[in-house]
């Protein structure tokens, strides 16, 4: 009987503080779940007046119908198959990131391409997901453990022996385009041995084991076990990659000093790979390594068999650092993108290319939205390029993510109000942010940890690119999250990207357009 009634005294409690006034201030309506606002002049978007009168947006509704009425099913095999890795690139991001570019009604690149999906991202042993996992299932078409890339789930994370059993190794549509006589290669902003691009061409039990110096700090032997960076160099998959593409220039080089910065490789067994990567070609093709933007622009695709790129020690540079910090000699992931395909494009049989716009990812792991947002407007305009650069008729381009992100878009900000501005005041009469995280560094810049509140924003400088958005838990980098991602798909077989499925199902679909692998075809059917 006392619990019931403690039970009811605090519900009643519960909805007063709820729907009652908070120091004697009304709230904005009496529906504490749907607040109403009183009229405010918000910014007007390019469609202000159109979007007041119901025909605009009948004839919006018309026209949509119509594009999909007479959308007609391309099934043509692709020649060219190029997937668009947005790492962390969850729905909110997308969102967000139309608001940035423009405007609420404005679409991204991918977001006009006719076919949409969803896309279960766990891992077999996690939930949430890494990007390692993840990239073993979205290019080799099987699921694997957490943190480990391009072997089963039965290789434990940390296993010093497992991954030498080549029975449980998993192998990448890249692999399998190249089999039967197309090109493939990959481009990233991030380094070209971190978890994503490394589904590629690698098999490990460790996504951290980029070199040899990490894997003896992991207790495990650099002469048994290969690093991702030599598997790249010397790897079956990676060493016929025609076009590499990205940072990480300190994992392939040892003491030598960095040609831009002169700091030192992380390795320790005395290689230099890129050395090694260009020996390989000697006497028998044209390699090519360049590091940076202008030596890129330089080459000649025609007489160039085989082409590396790496243009930071680590990750590639954000593109706000790019602008802002005048990094000249840096190419954008959209200019990365022209140069790999003009490559590839010499092979008549066609080719496979992985483009990963991965710093999006990182921005929101330390609560940098702005960074993030402005990552993915880039991975918009690559991918915008790409599609008028080839043919819906013979190339598949298929967008999607790897994993979403705690990243919140909330609140009740008017139209065409700043993404990264503030989106109303709470009930401790201190406005909020529009961008909100569910974890994260954040936590520390705005809560006031002496007066057990939150800090004022209007006293923070919010305008610049380092801003972190604020988070509800304080953790040293914002997690992931666990919600399915979209899949977008322009091209041959396009249609068959629909529907919400396994995230290793992708590779699968992609083989059956382009006639490749060892599984279903569309040359075959």
């Amino acid at each position: 009987m006392q619990l019931s009634l403690s039970l009811g005294l605090l519900a009643a409690l519960a909805g007063a503080v709820i729907a009652g006034p908070l120091n004697g201030v009304p709230e904005p309506s009496n529906d504490p779940y749907h607040p109403s606002f009183p009229q405010e002049k918000s910014s007007l978007n390019r469609n202000a007046q159109q979007e007041q009168t119901i025909e605009y947006w009948k004839d919006n509704a018309k026209h949509t119908v119509d594009t999909i009425v007479n959308r007609k099913e391309n099934k043509n095999v692709a020649k060219n198959v190029i997937m668009f890795l947005g790492d962390g690139m969850s729905i909110a991001t997308v969102a967000m990131a139309r608001v940035y570019a423009g405007g609420e009604e404005r679409q991204l690149a991918f977001e006009k391409f006719p076919y949409i999906g969803m896309s279960k991202t766990y891992c077999v042993n996690y939930q949430v997901p890494d990007s390692a996992c993840t990239s073993t299932a979205y290019l080799t078409g099987v699921k694997g453990n957490y943190e480990t890339i391009g072997v089963n789930a039965q290789v434990p994370v940390y296993s010093c022996t497992a991954e030498l059993d080549n029975s449980t190794h998993t192998h990448s549509i890249a692999k399998w385009a190249m089999d039967v006589g197309k090109d493939a290669g990959l481009v990233t902003t991030t380094r070209v041995t971190h978890a994503s691009p490394a589904g590629v061409y690698a098999h490990t039990a460790n996504r951290d084991w980029e070199n040899d110096y990490f894997i003896t700090g992991d207790g495990c032997d650099p002469n048994v076990l290969d690093d991702i960076a030599k598997q790249l160099v010397h790897g079956d998959t990676g060493k016929r990659l025609k076009v590499i593409m990205g940072g990480g220039r300190s994992e392939f080089l040892d003491q030598e000093p960095d040609p831009e910065y002169g700091d030192r490789g992380y390795r320790r067994d005395g290689k230099n790979l890129i050395q090694e990567w260009l020996d390989l070609g000697s006497g028998v093709e044209n390699r090519t390594y360049v590091w940076n933007k202008q030596d890129l622009f330089a080459i000649d695709p025609a007489k160039t068999d085989r082409l590396l790129g790496l243009f930071e020690p680590s990750h590639c540079a954000y593109n706000l650092d790019r602008v802002h910090k005048n990094m000249e000699k840096e190419p954008t992931l959209a200019e990365m993108v022209d140069r790999a395909t003009d490559v590839l494009s010499t092979n008549e049989k066609g080719f496979f290319l992985f483009v990963e716009g991965g710093r999006i990812d990182h921005g929101h792991h330390d609560n940098w939205g702005k960074m993030a947002i402005d990552e993915t407007v880039e991975f918009s305009k690559a991918i915008e390029l790409a599609r008028k650069k080839f043919s819906e008729e013979d190339t598949l381009i298929v967008v999607t993510s790897d994993h979403s992100h705690s990243v919140s878009f909330s609140g009740y900000p008017t139209r065409a109000n700043d993404i990264f501005g503030t989106a109303g005041t709470a009930s401790d009469r201190l406005p909020y942010m529009t961008i909100s995280y569910a974890n994260g560094l954040g936590f520390y810049d705005h809560i006031d940890a002496e007066n057990h509140g939150r800090k004022d924003v209007r006293t923070m400088d919010t305008s610049s690119d380092y801003f972190r958005f604020p988070t509800t838990l304080p953790v040293g980098s914002e997690t992931h999250a666990g919600e399915d991602v979209a899949v977008y798909a322009s091209g041959p077989w396009s249609h068959l990207f629909t529907g919400t499925y396994e995230q290793n199902t992708i590779p699968h679909m992609m083989a059956y357009a382009s006639c490749v692998g060892d599984g279903l075809k569309a040359c075959a059917s």
